[in-house]
């Protein structure tokens, strides 16, 4: 086995809604790590981000349901049961299936015999994004092949897993790295030891995004022919609180012209767009489903402000630190959000944007008026923002910590990034 090729498991490749895996596997790539993608879902996005045709790892899909390709799925389980660790793997899952019988869980480890099965030959190192179902797989595959493996924790795998599951999870990687304080804060409750997991922000690819030349202050809202622009970039999921935006949007006062541009997918996007329809709102709303990136970034230096008023979902999903105000900020738009998760962590209240509580349609509507018609207030925020994202999220230097666990354990790649240091 050579000690730059890492095989990546995700749950689904490529992704739009997740820039921030494929920003980190290029910048991998670039630091002369070989990579073998293994997904377990076939994309369904019908645009994919330049940044996708950069990457050259081949990937290797998984059976999405075991019944699709039941031939593979009873080939591989002949071939890994001869595996020195398929027995361990074995009671590994009846053990997780005991206490999470889904088909889901089955679905799990029919997966993994595929993986482990299929194993790339040139592989040293199992790394899946998300510690949820992605880890699972890895965990089973790890077991029976004998191969070291560690996980990248974001949000929802965080928060919607038992602990059990988590703490068994960190018991057996070699380690794990999560993009928030408060999800490595958790995660470390539950490791073994604290030092097992450790906090390692996403950062943004500047010179994808290059910060503005000038900061214009932009409109204030008072032209019918030149309405302030309200932009939100993300998925249409219940953490996002779009509903809550869009119920504020008719208590906006009748003087302030305005047109909100949504960009983004997501389960609740048909809903969203009835809600709209019900509000007779469909003359100032843009509902312009998934973009590419660069049609996102120019939606962003055409805007004068970024909504995204994050709550914690019924089922305790949230945000992590969403990506999409990291690269709003990084263009001067002055955001405005929730105290949820770990958006303290890039928004500070009144010094960079405005945070506000969540689920409160008319507080949000005050504040929307409060900076839509206060340019000056938008441009103090959007260049506070812009400074601080280049200062403290550039992804050259967030990607070292990443590939300084990677050399611990000692896979060494060409180390071709100048600033990658851990």
């Amino acid at each position: 086995m050579l000690a730059d090729t890492i095989a990546v498991v995700l749950k689904c490749y490529p992704r739009l809604s997740e820039t921030f895996i494929a920003q980190e596997l290029h910048a991998l790539q670039q630091a002369g790590y070989r990579l073998r993608l293994v997904s377990l879902r076939h994309p369904t996005d019908k645009k994919r981000h330049p940044i996708n045709d950069e990457i050259h790892a081949p990937v290797n899909y998984l059976p999405e349901y075991l019944y699709q390709e039941p031939i593979r799925v009873l080939r591989s389980w002949r071939r890994a049961r001869r595996m020195p660790g398929y027995r361990e793997a074995l009671r590994s899952w009846l053990r997780d299936l005991r206490r999470d019988f889904t088909a889901n869980r089955i679905r799990r480890f029919g997966q993994a015999l595929v993986f482990a099965a299929e194993f790339p030959e040139d592989a040293g190192w199992i790394y899946s994004h998300f510690l949820h179902t992605p880890s699972s797989v890895a965990r089973y595959a790890s077991e029976m092949k004998g191969v070291p493996w560690s996980a990248s924790a974001h949000a929802k795998d965080i928060w919607t897993s038992p602990d059990w599951e988590l703490k068994e999870k960190l018991q057996s990687a070699e380690w794990a790295v999560t993009c928030t304080a408060s999800g490595a804060r958790h995660l470390q409750s539950l490791a073994p030891c604290p030092d097992k997991v450790e906090l390692v922000y996403h950062g943004l690819d500047l010179s994808r995004f290059p910060k503005p030349a000038d900061f214009p202050p932009g409109r204030d809202g008072s032209r019918p022919d030149d309405p302030v622009r309200l932009l939100t970039v993300g998925r249409a999921v219940e953490k996002k609180g779009l509903d809550t935006l869009v119920d504020a949007l008719p208590l906006l006062p009748a003087d302030l012209h305005w047109h909100w541009t949504h960009i983004g997918g997501g389960e609740l996007w048909e809903q969203l767009k009835a809600q709209v329809e019900r509000l007779k709102l469909g003359d100032r709303i843009s509902l312009l489903g998934t973009r590419a990136q660069t049609e996102i970034i120019a939606a962003y230096r055409t805007s004068d402000l970024f909504v995204l008023p994050c709550r914690i979902a019924g089922d305790g999903d949230r945000d992590g630190l969403p990506n999409v105000l990291v690269e709003a900020q990084s263009q001067g738009l002055a955001c405005i959000s929730t105290p949820v998760s770990a958006i303290p962590e890039l928004i500070e209240d009144g010094v960079n944007g405005i945070l506000i509580e969540p689920n409160d349609a008319e507080l949000l509507a005050r504040t929307i008026t409060r900076a839509a018609r206060d340019p000056a207030l938008r441009q103090r925020f959007g260049v506070a923002g812009a400074n601080r994202v280049h200062a403290k999220f550039d992804h050259l230097a967030t990607i070292g910590a990443l590939i300084g666990r990677f050399e611990q354990a000692g896979m060494f790649g060409a180390r071709t990034l100048e600033t990658a240091q851990p």
